[in-house]
C-alpha cells in the first residue's frame, strides 16, 4: 500500500508546503495552514475528465476565428443586464459574491426563476439550506415558475449526473464554499476543494454551454472566501454591497470578460424581495434636507452610470489631543488629503477639530471627482453655513488646493439637469466640452480657494 502523503496549504491565498507554519511565508495571515491529505487524481471520473487526444483543441489562424460568442440571454431586469454588459453569455461563468445575509440568495432566486420563464430550464443547487427553506423564501419572493428545479446536494460528483439528467441552460450553486469531490480528502471550502470543484464547473460550462452561477462567502476583509485563483478562473465576478440597515443594495461587477467592468446596479431590499431602482440618483436624494450646513451633492461616475450623491460632514471642537477624522462611505486617506488641504492651503484650523464625513444610503465612493464635494461639505460645516440648494459638485482636489478636471464631464452635467439642479461647480476647462447642456450654468473654478468663495460669498 502507498505510503500517505500529506502537504500543508494555506488557506488564504494557496501557498503549499511540506510542514506547517504559524504564519504563511507567502501572504503573511497567522493560523491558515492547514493539514491535506495528497492522493493521485483519478482519471476518468464526471464529465470533468482530462479530454482526449481526439477532443483536443487545434492551433488556428487567428484571422479565421469567429468573434461571434453566440446571442446572449437577457436578463429581465435591467439593473442585472446592465452589470452583466447587456445580458449572460452562453457556456459563460459567474460568480456573485457579499457579506452574509446581504441578499445573494434572495436576488438568485428571483434571476432564476425569471430566467425559467424566458431563458430555459434552471437548476438551482443549494448546499446550505433544505428543500423547505428555500420553498419558504420562494412563497415569500412569488418564485412559481414551472422549468426551476431545486437540488440540496454538496457532492459535485452527483450534482454533475443531474446536470446531465435535466439538461438545463442555467445552473446555480450556492454556495461554492460547501461544494465538495470525493477524491479529494480536505474538507469542503478548503483550498483545494474550491479550487478543483470551480475548475470542474468551468470545463462544463465551456463544454456544454451551460451558463453556471456561483455565490460565494466573503472574508472578514471583504474578499471571496478560498484562494484568489477562483476569481481567476470564473468569466465576471459580482459583489452585491450596501449598508445592511439601509435598504439599498449595489451589485458591482469587479470583472467582467464581455463586458464593461465598475458597471453598477442599483436594487432595494423590500418585503417581496430585491427591486431595482430605475433612476437611483432620485431615489438617493429623497431624503435630504435643503439649506443644512454640512450637505453636498456629488457627481460621480459608477462605470458608465452618473449618480448623484449626498456628501455630509460634520465638523466640532475635539476634547482630546488628536483629533478623529471619521469616514463612512469614503476611504479615510482621502479624508484625511482634503482636511490636510483645507487647513493648509486655506486656513481653516481643522487641527482643533474632530471631522466626521458620511455618504447618505450606504453608498461607498471612492473616485477623486468627489473630493470638491467633500471639502466643500467639510467647509460647510465649518463655517456654519448651508451650501446653495442648487448647486451640484465635481471635481478633483489637488495637494497644492488646484482643482483638477474629471472625464466624463457631459454625461454627469446631464444628470445634473435631470434632477433640477440649475449650477454645478467644475474645475476651470481650457477648452470647452461638447454636450455641456445650454440650460445649465457651469461654474469653474482653478482652486480650492475660488471655489469657496463661490459657493459662500462676503456678505
Amino acid at each position: 500500500m502507498a505510503k500517505t502523503r500529506t502537504r500543508f496549504v494555506c488557506q488564504n491565498c494557496g501557498y503549499q508546503a511540506p510542514k506547517g507554519f504559524g504564519r504563511c511565508p507567502s501572504c503573511g495571515q497567522f493560523n491558515m495552514m492547514v493539514e491535506e491529505v495528497i492522493e493521485a487524481a483519478r482519471p476518468g471520473r464526471g464529465p470533468a475528465a482530462r479530454p482526449t487526444a481526439l477532443q483536443r483543441s487545434t492551433p488556428q489562424r487567428l484571422r479565421e476565428v469567429s468573434a461571434d460568442i453566440g446571442e446572449r440571454l437577457p436578463v429581465p431586469v435591467e439593473e442585472f443586464n446592465r452589470v452583466l454588459g447587456g445580458g449572460i453569455v452562453p457556456g459563460s461563468i459567474i460568480l456573485l459574491g457579499g457579506d452574509p445575509g446581504i441578499g445573494k440568495s434572495t436576488i438568485m432566486l428571483e434571476i432564476s426563476n425569471l430566467l425559467a420563464e424566458s431563458a430555459g430550464r434552471v437548476l438551482y443547487v443549494s448546499g446550505e439550506e433544505s428543500a423547505a427553506q428555500i420553498k419558504m423564501r420562494a412563497d415569500r419572493l412569488n418564485v412559481e415558475a414551472e422549468e426551476l428545479f431545486l437540488l440540496t446536494e454538496t457532492n459535485l460528483g452527483i450534482i454533475f449526473e443531474h446536470v446531465q439528467a435535466t439538461n438545463p441552460a442555467i445552473l446555480v450553486i450556492d454556495s461554492i464554499q460547501t461544494t465538495f469531490l470525493e477524491e479529494i480528502e480536505s474538507s469542503p471550502g478548503s483550498v483545494s476543494q474550491v479550487r478543483e470543484c470551480a475548475s470542474r464547473l468551468q470545463y462544463l460550462a465551456k463544454s456544454s454551454g451551460i451558463c453556471v452561477f456561483l455565490i460565494g462567502h466573503v472574508t472578514k476583509e471583504g474578499t471571496i472566501a478560498g484562494p484568489r485563483v477562483l476569481e481567476h478562473i470564473v468569466d465576471t465576478v459580482l459583489f452585491l454591497e450596501g449598508d445592511p440597515f439601509q435598504a439599498y443594495r449595489l451589485l458591482r461587477s469587479v470583472k467582467n470578460r464581455f463586458g464593461a467592468t465598475s458597471e453598477v446596479g442599483v436594487f432595494e431590499m423590500a418585503g417581496d424581495g430585491m427591486a431595482e431602482v430605475a433612476n437611483p440618483s432620485e431615489a438617493f436624494l429623497a431624503e435630504r434636507v435643503v439649506n443644512a450646513p454640512g450637505s453636498a451633492i456629488a457627481v460621480t461616475m459608477e462605470g458608465t452610470r452618473p449618480l448623484l450623491v449626498e456628501l455630509q460632514a460634520l465638523t466640532s471642537p475635539t476634547a482630546f489631543g488628536n483629533p478623529r477624522r471619521t469616514p463612512n462611505g469614503v476611504d479615510i486617506n482621502r479624508l484625511l488629503l482634503i482636511s490636510a488641504v483645507l487647513s493648509k492651503r486655506v486656513g481653516f484650523k481643522l487641527h482643533e477639530q474632530d471631522i466626521f464625513v458620511n455618504v447618505i444610503g450606504g453608498l461607498k465612493v471612492s473616485e477623486p471627482a468627489s473630493d470638491l464635494a467633500m471639502a466643500i461639505a467639510m467647509a460647510s460645516s465649518y463655517l456654519d453655513k448651508p451650501v446653495p440648494a442648487d448647486l451640484a459638485i465635481v471635481g478633483e482636489v489637488g495637494l497644492s488646493g488646484e482643482l483638477r478636471a474629471v472625464g466624463q464631464l457631459a454625461a454627469r452635467l446631464n444628470e445634473a439637469v435631470k434632477l433640477g439642479f440649475k449650477r454645478v461647480l467644475a474645475p476651470r476647462m481650457r477648452r470647452k466640452g461638447d454636450g455641456i447642456p445650454g440650460s445649465l450654468k457651469l461654474v469653474e473654478a482653478r482652486n480650492l480657494a475660488e471655489a469657496l468663495a463661490v459657493v459662500f460669498p462676503k456678505d
